[in-house]
């Protein structure tokens, strides 16, 4: 059954208002946004002025989380005050954007120009514009148009449109006028075309060429063309272009000066250039101009004012003969670091301007002749800035207003004040004194928006605030206030009644007046406070509001119930990790009463959304006086262990349980690991202990890692097993001169846990070192060469610094060894070299190891024989006979067994004509005993030699031997090819060839017939100039024929392609024969 008092709760609030938002998670609402919706704007319990800065309205939280709980006692506080969203405030206009200042080009395509406003107030302001402190009036101009705020000039003109423009914003709240905003023209006309005059000076003399630019808006920029476009007059120390006046000054004229210059200006708005009329400049003929001193033809101002944060450009150039020089000084002090000589030093330039950068300024002209010198003062000067600006103000009407703006700027900026736009002076009530404000026992009439504007000759800026005078009588929302309370509770019972002003408070019970006593008491902010709260103090209490306007009434009508009792089970719980246990809390409360659940671990909310994977809220379940939830966690892991809360709660009371579950798993980690002593093979380690997880450890695990090891090893320790009880143990084995981290592992009943964090590096004492090299063998090298090789040690195993190996030899059969030290740990091989033994004589070979602690072991002792060398003996029986003109073959045998044996055989050959050296060699794949060489010359004779190679090198060369290629084949092909089909038969003959003089006679001819489409060919050779062919099928044959001679096979001559079907006459029949060339 649902709880009668749910009719009269729709502005209630439970008590504890901040937890209660936290356990409904399927509604997103903080406490916080709730408060901000409940101020008042106009409460009586504001004493003073209520100051808010201008802001944007904000969204509107939801309610429906409170529509069904009466008010707490211990909150109701903030209960009755008035609430409005942002989207309902009603305030006057703020400026969002102001106009700016714009040149706009008379040239450019688009031919409007746009000053933006934008304010936002409620309600939404109107715009009018001012140009030069006249009102525009829209619809009296077809070119003015006004969209929203923005003010758009079609076909504007600078004669009539020229100016400076203000937006002003208003709405019923007031009016407030935007900074203002210059409106220029960019534009450049042309020079006048009436010719200019020449200029005629001698040589050596200075000269000014007057630029006289057109009329232009804004600055433009000046450059100037010497003879004919593009050809721009280079500025140096001689010549200058002056940006400020415009001409070209050439201190000392030169006979390469002469010719016609032309003025070239440039626009950077419109970017439109215009070309001056050409001024000639001639030499006098009457002499040259003897030498003088310099005289300063244009230089900066002798007062120059700039902003704050610009590049300031001063210009200083003289004539004079020679060339001046110019040098630049600041006077009682030294010219900024940032500063910047430009054009041969005729310009200082300094960037960022600062207030330190003012001061005198001087340049200096100099020549043997003389020098001369200017003076000018520089002062920066900076716009208005905020210090302290106003802000948006309430108050109740017969208070103080005090405002102050603040501002710094040079000069000293002054201040004005507007109010709805209009200027405000000191009047009876107003007094103003530069940037304060004051206005004694405000009125209605005072509301309105309020300007300060601080400005100097240079600019201005402006604050706006709203200032609101708040006059209404009492008025209680929400009334009646519903209050439930808990038995022997404290209660408070609000009254904050929305008025201004300020109303006088009166509480009654009933009829009567409630006078204070040690029990009920009358708080400072009229709060009624009700001490050790019982069932007698049910009722209805009334607040009266009153003040000169009005009064109202406001009656919170007081329950009092039976305090809740909370049970948690199980109090404590023991679980192990994967298992999975249920937490029940039951709530016992008045039947009245809707109760709220919400889940804690460890004093913070539980999110189910966010851990539902492990916890799981299990539905209220609802008898007559109990309310009881469920907390499932599941798969549960260590770091669920904790403190379980169920909090219940209310609208009377709120009640809090706890629980504790305690996780059995596998231990942490252990704590930090020291190395408390080490040696060349032990680490003494020790650690604290880490959790145990409610079951005891009953084993460590001591790992460790080296750079030579795959990961973490575990190490054998002393003692072995490490159990639980220890907190320390020696890992032993270990191998000298290493770098090693230990980390411990606890393990107990339910598993092994985390590692511990690694120890820091430590790097075990040296050693002699214990291991001796592998794999020692040996053989090949040079003649009289003992190679011996071995795998070196690793460096894991070479126990200290000064590592190598100690080589022991020596001749079988012999008594004393040879020791010999390789300093070079990673050296693989030695060779040791005796002129005196034989080749392939055998020696016992060992290799042992050594640090700077000592030697090592050695090998076992092997036997490896010394190098046997190259061939000594050259190939026998050489022969070469040719095969064709361009090959030979060349036949020999192997020289007689012994040491030097070769791996192979290299043929050198060479022309009869030619020498040795310039000949050609070839190698043998292995041990073959016979080589044909290709591609030789026709008919020529060959000196041959071979000689035996191994891999120590190359022996003797066997006696040079001589063949003579065979002459070329016939280069005339065989002609006049005819043939005749019958069947299966071709008949084929042709013309003989006939061999020249230096071709190898006719032996004979060779036909091979093809089949096309098939790889394979049929040869026929023959003596005679013809031969019978049989096709074994039909389809598509190719015939070839060629001469054979001793110098191989001469050239191709016709082709014959025969078309057959698989079916034949007995008559004769040609399907097809075609003679291809």
């Amino acid at each position: 059954m649902g709880s009668p008092w749910k009719p009269f709760l729709f502005f209630s609030i439970v008590s504890g208002l901040t937890d209660l938002t936290e356990s409904a998670a399927a509604r997103p609402m903080t406490y916080a946004a709730a408060v901000l919706r409940m101020k008042s704007d106009s409460s009586s319990t504001l004493l003073s002025s209520r100051s808010r800065p201008r802001h944007s309205g904000a969204s509107s939280p939801e309610w429906s989380l409170f529509s069904s709980y009466p008010l707490s006692s211990q909150n109701l506080l903030n209960s009755q005050e008035d609430y409005r969203s942002e989207e309902s405030e009603e305030f006057g206009p703020v400026f969002i954007q102001e106009p700016d200042d714009v040149i706009f080009s008379l040239d450019s395509d688009e031919k409007k120009v746009m000053l933006r406003c934008e304010a936002r107030g409620n309600p939404p302001p109107t715009y009018s514009w001012f140009v030069n402190g006249s009102e525009v009036h829209a619809e009296a101009d077809y070119r003015y148009s006004l969209i929203e705020g923005n003010f758009i000039i079609t076909n504007a003109s600078e004669s009539t449109d020229y100016g400076r423009y203000q937006c002003k914003a208003q709405n019923s709240f007031g009016t407030v006028l935007s900074r203002d905003a210059l409106l220029q023209f960019a534009f450049l006309k042309p020079f006048s075309t009436k010719a200019r005059g020449g200029v005629s000076v001698r040589e050596g003399q200075g000269v000014v060429l007057m630029c006289t630019p057109p009329p232009h808006s804004p600055e433009i920029i000046y450059s100037w063309v010497f003879n004919e476009f593009p050809s721009f007059v280079a500025e140096d120390s001689r010549r200058f272009i002056s940006q400020d006046t415009g001409n070209l000054y050439i201190s000392k004229v030169q006979p390469s000066d002469v010719g016609s210059y032309i003025c070239l200006v440039k626009n950077p708005v419109t970017n439109v250039r215009v070309l001056s009329p050409p001024t000639p400049l001639t030499l006098k003929t009457d002499g040259v101009m003897g030498e003088y001193e310099p005289k300063i033809e244009v230089h900066f101002p002798t007062s120059v004012l700039a902003a704050k944060g610009v590049t300031v450009r001063l210009e200083c150039f003289a004539l004079g003969n020679p060339v001046p020089t110019i040098t630049w000084r600041k006077i009682n002090g030294n010219i900024p670091k940032k500063a910047r000589l430009r054009k041969s030093q005729a310009v200082l330039e300094i960037p960022n301007i600062q207030l330190d950068d003012s001061g005198t300024y001087e340049c200096k002209a100099e020549n043997p002749r003389g020098g001369t010198a200017f003076k000018g003062h520089l002062q920066v000067y900076t716009l208005p800035q905020w210090v302290r600006m106003i802000n948006d103000t309430q108050m109740d009407s017969g208070e103080k207003l005090q405002w102050e703006c603040k501002a710094t700027g040079r000069p000293r900026p002054t201040y004005r004040w507007l109010l709805n736009g209009l200027p405000l002076t000191s009047q009876a009530r107003i007094e103003i004194v530069n940037g304060e404000l004051t206005i004694h026992r405000v009125q209605q009439t005072d509301s309105g928006m309020y300007q300060c504007i601080a400005e100097n000759k240079y600019g201005a800026v402006y604050s706006s605030a709203e200032l609101k005078i708040l006059a209404s009588p009492p008025v209680f929302v929400p009334n009646p206030v519903h209050i439930i309370a808990t038995l022997g509770k404290d209660v408070f019972l609000e009254c904050k009644p929305k008025a201004s002003p300020k109303p006088r408070i009166l509480w009654k019970r009933g009829d009567r007046r409630i006078v204070p006593n040690k029990r009920i008491m009358l708080l400072r902010n009229n709060t009624l406070r009700i001490v050790n709260s019982s069932r007698a103090d049910e009722g209805n209490y009334v607040c009266r509001a009153e003040n000169q306007l009005g009064s109202a009434e406001m009656t919170a009508m007081l329950w009092v119930k039976e305090a809740m009792r909370v049970e948690l089970n199980p109090s404590r719980v023991e679980v192990t990790v994967g298992e999975s246990v249920v937490l029940s809390c039951k709530a016992t409360h008045d039947t009245s009463l809707d109760v709220a659940f919400q889940w804690f671990f460890n004093q913070r909310p539980i999110n189910f959304q966010q851990d539902g994977g492990h916890f799981e809220y299990i539905q209220t379940v609802r008898a007559q006086q109990t309310s009881t939830v469920d907390l499932m966690i599941r798969s549960i892991l260590l770091k669920h262990a904790g403190k379980y809360g169920c909090r219940a709660q209310t609208s009377a009371d709120t009640v809090f349980a706890e629980a504790e579950l305690l996780v059995r798993g596998p231990p942490g980690p252990p704590g930090v690991v020291i190395v408390e002593e080490i040696t060349d093979t032990t680490a003494t380690l020790s650690w604290t202990r880490g959790l145990d997880n409610h079951s005891p450890i009953s084993t460590y695990n001591i790992q460790a890692r080296s750079p030579f090891s795959l990961g973490w090893q575990t190490v054998k320790t002393e003692p072995e097993p490490v159990t639980g009880d220890l907190e320390s143990a020696v890992a032993v084995q270990l191998n000298p001169w290493v770098e090693y981290e230990f980390r411990v592992v606890a393990s107990n009943a339910i598993g092994t846990g985390d590692p511990s964090a690694p120890s820091r590096a430590v790097r075990t004492k040296e050693a002699v070192p214990s291991v001796a090299p592998a794999n020692v063998s040996g053989g090949n090298g040079r003649r009289h060469e003992l190679v011996i090789s071995w795998e070196p040690v690793s460096e894991e195993f070479q126990n200290g610094e000064g590592f190598g190996y100690i080589v022991a030899f020596r001749a079988n059969g012999s008594r004393g060894w040879k020791e010999k030290m390789v300093t070079s740990a990673d050296s693989t091989t030695y060779k040791y070299r005796d002129e005196t033994f034989p080749p392939l004589t055998p020696f016992e070979v060992k290799v042992g190891v050594y640090n700077n602690k000592g030697d090592g072991p050695f090998s076992k002792v092997v036997v490896i024989h010394s190098a046997e060398g190259e061939p000594r003996e050259a190939p026998s029986d050489t022969k070469a006979y040719s095969i064709s003109s361009s090959e030979m073959k060349v036949t020999w045998k192997p020289p007689n067994p012994g040491p030097g044996r070769p791996r192979g055989y290299e043929v050198s050959y060479w022309k009869d004509a030619e020498q040795e050296e310039s000949g050609q060699k070839q190698r043998t794949v292995k041990n073959e005993t016979s080589m044909v060489l290709s591609g030789l010359e026709s008919n020529s004779l060959y000196h041959i030699t071979v000689k035996g190679f191994n891999s120590i090198g190359q022996g003797p060369a066997s006696a040079a031997v001589t063949a003579r290629t065979r002459k070329a084949p016939p280069a005339q092909p065989p002609s006049n090819l005819m043939w005749i089909q019958e069947g299966n038969n071709v008949s084929l003959s042709w013309t003989p060839v006939k061999a020249r003089d230096n071709e190898s006679d006719v032996i004979g001819y060779m036909v091979m017939l093809r089949q096309e489409g098939r790889p394979h060919n049929q040869i026929t050779r023959t003596i005679n100039p013809s031969t019978m062919l049989s096709l074994p099928e039909g389809g598509t044959y190719i015939i070839e024929v060629r001469a054979l001679s001793e110098g191989g096979e001469g050239s191709l001559g016709s082709q014959v392609r025969l078309v057959t079907s698989s079916v034949f006459s007995h008559s004769l029949s040609i399907i097809e024969a075609l003679q291809l060339l």
